[in-house]
């Protein structure tokens, strides 16, 4: 069973514009980090970056050369047609979703939610629909036949934004099963939309020397240093799906009469 990981990445997010470039330490930026964490990864086939069609995005598809990745341009709003395209052109049977907002992400989480969707015939699996991993470690996998049911089927601005929210809403007839963790790690937050997240896994990253960094390395700092999880502690958490979730109101307000 062929996997295929693609990460969705972009310059211009609102929040904290460059993120994904930004540099953790002085050998690594975010994007660098997040694919030196998934080579530990025993099950994952091919890694592909899957960007916009945007100017600002150039310097996207450059640094995936630079990694010796493959790269997808598509549009910069549609996220879900972006993927689809993606997993189409580059013959995906199996799409391992993850953002490039994670680079503390987990590579025996990742493969852990590919051998339950495999071993169980999940059509969609993850770690997210009941949280108890923390925030930056989130997985989904698919197969393109779902994701393709999604594309033709999800119409809501926040559907198309946010590529698997249709699942989670509809829920259809597919066999869908969520990957829980033995602790409840759900209010540690490692992901990154603010300046204080960057500030936090910065120093994660100048604290933890091995390689890969795993969540119970995390959760033992934390536990030696409480201080460090204040630092950004106060960040809203799945703000980004907020907003989508207003625009939904206005689209179905509005949407009928707009030309």
């Amino acid at each position: 069973m062929k996997i295929d990981c693609i990460i969705q990445a972009r310059m211009n997010s609102t929040r904290l514009p460059g993120k994904v470039l930004m540099s953790l330490n002085k050998d690594f930026t975010v994007l660098q980090h997040m694919i030196n964490q998934l080579k530990f990864s025993k099950l994952i086939d091919s890694i592909i970056i899957a960007t916009t069609d945007l100017p600002d995005d150039d310097i996207i598809e450059k640094e995936a050369k630079k990694l010796n990745l493959e790269c997808f341009r598509g549009k910069s709003d549609d996220v879900l047609d972006r993927y689809y395209q993606c997993a189409k052109k580059f013959n995906s049977k199996n799409i391992i979703r993850l953002t490039s907002d994670c680079p503390l992400i987990d590579p025996e989480i990742v493969d852990q939610v590919i051998l339950d969707y495999k071993s169980e015939c999940f059509d969609y699996y993850t770690n997210v629909l009941n949280r108890t991993f923390p925030l930056g470690t989130d997985v989904e996998i698919f197969s393109f036949e779902v994701l393709e049911k999604i594309w033709n089927d999800a119409t809501l601005p926040s559907e198309r934004e946010h590529v698997t929210l249709f699942l989670k809403n509809k829920k259809s007839n597919l066999k869908i099963g969520n990957l829980e963790n033995s602790e409840n790690l759900k209010n540690i937050r490692i992901t990154l939309d603010r300046k204080e997240d960057l500030i936090l896994i910065r120093k994660i990253i100048s604290k933890i020397s091995k390689k890969p960094i795993l969540i119970n390395d995390i959760r033992d700092l934390f536990l030696n240093e409480p201080s460090l999880q204040k630092i950004n502690e106060h960040v809203v958490q799945n703000e980004g799906l907020l907003k989508s979730l207003k625009r939904d109101q206005n689209y179905q307000t509005f949407g009928n009469n707009l030309d």
